[in-house]
């Protein structure tokens, strides 16, 4: 990946451990985003944190203990974090101006979830300009999202979900690679 590519982790937070989100899949998100984020820092570039501030009352990732960054991938000294309340982690902070100053043309993301911050924040990237790769296999979605109630559609599982969503972005909004695959890149 060029210097210019920043690695953008999204929501991995200790609240999507809470049960009420139900069954998800891939239950190595985490690891992989954990190893991502091993592999950028040893090439010295750039990292940086996005967490969800909820103001629902009772979500689990309101601020507390739920808000926190899981311990595998928890923000160093010096690596920016961005708090949101919204889904698009450009939306209420200043992360397109941080891209901008430091010079980065390019984002590789993940985190949590795949049909929600995740996509938000790669189809708002993408339209602000910036070139987008999904770590797909480094996301995750969950079987709280999989009874909308519209129109009397099923359920959709949440490897369904995950799957959708990084359809409906590849090739359009992002290009989605796995893990390792992004890290063997030059």
């Amino acid at each position: 990946m060029p210097a210019e590519t920043a690695l953008v982790l999204i929501d991995i937070q200790a609240g999507f451990d809470d049960p009420a989100w139900g069954a998800r899949c891939n239950p190595d998100a985490e690891a992989r985003a954990a190893s991502l984020l091993a592999g950028w820092r040893a090439r010295g570039a750039p990292v940086i944190h996005v967490r969800h501030l909820s103001t629902s009352p009772g979500s689990p990732l309101a601020p507390g203990p739920g808000a926190e960054s899981k311990p595998e991938v928890a923000p160093l000294p010096g690596e920016p974090v961005f708090e949101k309340t919204v889904n698009s982690a450009f939306i209420g902070t200043g992360l397109e101006d941080h891209l901008r100053a430091v010079g980065i043309g390019a984002l590789v993301v993940c985190g949590l979830t795949t049909p929600h911050c995740v996509s938000t924040t790669c189809r708002m990237a993408a339209n602000l300009g910036f070139t987008v790769t999904l770590a797909h296999d480094a996301c995750a979605a969950f079987a709280a999202n999989a009874d909308t109630g519209w129109s009397g559609a099923p359920p959709m599982t949440p490897q369904a979900i995950h799957d959708s969503a990084v359809s409906h972005l590849h090739g359009e909004f992002v290009t989605a690679r796995a893990v390792a695959d992004i890290l063997a890149a030059p």
